[in-house]
């Protein structure tokens, strides 16, 4: 007797957004063998018994779609944890570190995921997704840290932010130490490095305002004031 044949789901037994969760789900199995790639989408629709029409329904850009809803989904899941904590209670230096912190730890148990989606947005061709990533995450930080700087200071609090989260996550990939106590060391200092560097800005600034106008003192020198 032939063995009957799994039936293949269609696009009206869900909706696309549900689509999109469970092809993300079964892509991300394979991530850790065969990286954000073409074979990891096939196996995961193989797993689905996913017609790959409906993928390109639910996903017109392929995996790098695919890999935006990952990178998007991390990020609400990092904003849920933070939920938790009042950063008012903690200091400017402290929010900072506690949001990194926690979006680390989000990847605890999967490090072969992470290292594949780093490589993939390594590539020359994902600059832009890796860029526009990246700054979402350090605008959500410090969004939730309490920041409403809308001058300069909004761009270089979320490029000097973006420089530290992603030189602490490299640091991870590759940290043994217990309870991955060595990037939270790492962490710290490069924080700490940042607020030096902003205070000494500060200083600079001061005293750039108790120095005397250039221009106004050579016009007083022209018209011997």
């Amino acid at each position: 007797m032939a063995k009957a044949r799994k039936k293949t789901q269609k696009p009206a037994d869900r909706t696309p957004d549900e689509w999109r969760h469970d092809i993300l789900d079964a892509v991300m199995v394979h991530v850790p063998f065969d990286g954000w790639s073409g074979k990891s989408l096939a196996e995961a629709l193989k797993d689905l018994n996913l017609d790959p029409g409906i993928a390109r329904l639910a996903f017109p850009d392929g995996i790098r779609e695919i890999v935006e809803a990952y990178l998007k989904r991390v990020d609400r899941q990092m904003m849920a944890a933070l939920e938790g904590i009042d950063p008012e209670s903690l200091s400017i230096r402290q929010r900072i570190a506690c949001a990194v912190k926690t979006r680390l730890e989000l990847h605890q148990d999967q490090r072969p995921l992470v290292e594949r989606t780093v490589a993939y947005l390594a590539l020359p061709f994902n600059a832009d997704l890796s860029l526009c990533s990246l700054w979402r995450t350090s605008d959500l930080i410090w969004r939730w840290a309490g920041d409403t700087a809308t001058d300069y200071n909004h761009y270089s609090k979320r490029a000097i932010l973006s420089a530290v989260y992603s030189s602490t996550l490299l640091y991870w990939l590759n940290d043994e130490s217990v309870a991955a106590a060595d990037t939270w060391g790492f962490l710290d200092r490069r924080i700490e490095n940042v607020m030096q560097f902003e205070k000494l800005k500060a200083r600079l600034r001061k005293a750039a305002e108790k120095m005397p106008n250039l221009a106004r003192e050579l016009g007083r020198l022209r018209y011997g004031e």
